[in-house]
Parts: structure tokens; sequence; C-alpha cells
């Protein structure tokens, strides 16, 4: 059995600020003797399309760096749940990626969001694809001390072939750092977190945003997992925080037994 810390954030504007909570999570993480702790989707910086750009880090750069020495320093998994990843040539756009680093500070995997949030409506814009460049290649599965993982981000949440996929290339748990607006969490956060565990008898892990950022944008948290039956085992408390789980790869395999899937979906 193991532990994992999901990271629910507030995130701002002020990267340094972020940066050094993030810093800190990773060591009351540590303490908690977790093997494994996620942070949400862009908890490094919620805010507009200037200081995205200039925030924008490169995966051999400072930042990441830091993560990975403190990920060998701690002998813990950490998942950035994504970042703003600067793409080389371009000042005008960058990727939404999600980077999983080993317990040895070993880069594992790596997600570019491909399914982007554009919306506009009387009173909402948001529009991923302005700033973002979708990524060209498939989520990853790969091994991993808690299992199997597979990756996501966010939106990802509402394509199920994504998922199903994943759970064809044998992931046991699968991550969805997120972002989600708080009225359509409130109306579909829960029930996609446990239909896509239902579907295809994995975890769900999905730490997230929660609160005001700024005067225009309030996130939904309810930073969860869930588990292979659709239970919700962790919930967080809608502040930021650590939330602490347990993945049972000896459930999972149980509950694979118990309701064999039926086909291909």
């Amino acid at each position: 059995m193991s532990r994992i810390g999901l990271v629910q954030t507030t995130s701002t504007d002020d990267f340094q600020a972020n940066l050094a909570l993030a810093l800190e999570r990773v060591g009351e993480a540590a303490a908690e003797g977790v093997d494994l702790v996620a942070f949400p989707e862009v908890f490094l910086y919620v805010g507009g399309r200037r200081g995205k750009l200039e925030n924008a880090l490169t995966l051999d750069g400072e930042v990441v760096g830091r993560f990975r020495e403190e990920a060998a320093r701690r002998g813990l998994l950490i998942l950035l749940g994504s970042i703003h990843e600067r793409i080389p040539g371009r000042d005008d756009k960058v990727h939404n990626t999600a980077v999983l680093i080993d317990a040895r500070g070993e880069i594992a995997a790596l997600y570019r969001k491909r399914n982007l949030f554009d919306v506009e409506l009387a009173d909402l814009r948001i529009m991923e694809s302005d700033t973002i460049v979708p990524g060209e290649e498939p989520a990853p599965v790969v091994d991993t001390t808690i299992g199997r993982v597979g990756l996501s981000i966010c939106f990802d949440l509402r394509f199920p072939g994504l998922y199903r996929r994943l759970r064809h290339e044998g992931a046991q748990v699968v991550f969805v750092p997120s972002n989600f607006t708080a009225p359509t969490g409130a109306a579909h956060w829960e029930v996609l977190l446990r239909a896509r565990a239902i579907e295809n008898q994995v975890y769900l892990a999905a730490p997230a945003q929660v609160g005001r950022h700024n005067p225009k944008y309030v996130s939904y948290g309810h930073t969860a997992l869930v588990d292979p039956w659709g239970h919700v085992t962790a919930l967080a408390p809608d502040l930021p925080g650590l939330t602490v789980a347990r993945i049972d790869l000896e459930y999972l395999e149980n509950v694979r037994a118990e309701m064999p899937q039926s086909g291909e979906g």
C-alpha cells in the first residue's frame, strides 16, 4: 500500500510566492511519509498572458531542477501537475505540461496537455488556445513505485477515450491535476472523476486549484482520490493544503477480478 499527498493551492500571479509555498508543501508531504506528492494544474502561476509567458519554464532550468533536487533529497516522487513550459523559438505561446519526477530526481514522464479549454460566454471568456500550444504526444503510462501511473490534465477529464486508452496500456493510478471553474466543478467534477474511475477500474487522483485567484477567476477545488469502485476515499476541504490518501493495488486487482470489463467501449 502506498501513500500519496495531493496538494490543493490558490495560486496567483506572484510566481515566487507560489514557488515558495510549493516547496514548503514538498517538505510537509515528506514529513508525512508519502511516496508521491502531486500538485494541481498551473500551480506556479495563475494570471494574465504577459506573466504566463514571462514565467514560462524550461525542463532543464533552475525551477524544475529545484524540484528534481527535492525529489532526490527526500526520496519521493513529485508530480508537477502542470507548468507553463517554454517552447523553443516562440515567445507568444507555451505548453501546459505535466512533469513526473522520480525519487532519484529524474524526469520519468511528460505530458503536454492536448485538449484545451476554450469557452466564450456572456460573462466568461477562457481561451487556453490564445496562449497554449496543444501537445502532440498521447498521455503516457509509466512504471513507478506506487504502480503504473497515467497522466492527464484537467479538461481531459471530459474525454473518456483518453482514460480507456490509459487503462488498456496498464494504468492503475491516473492523475488529473486540475483547475476547474467553480460553476463547472460544482456540476460535473465529482461525477466525472467517479465515472472515469469506475469505467476503467483505476484510482483517479485529482489535485486541484481552489478559491479566488483574482477578481475574474474562482476555482472549484475539492481535491480528491477516487478508488476503482468509485468511492471518494479522500476529499480536501475548501482551503489550500495537503491531503494524504492511500493507494491499495491489491484492492484494485480484487475490483477488476470481481467486475471484469465487458468490452472495448
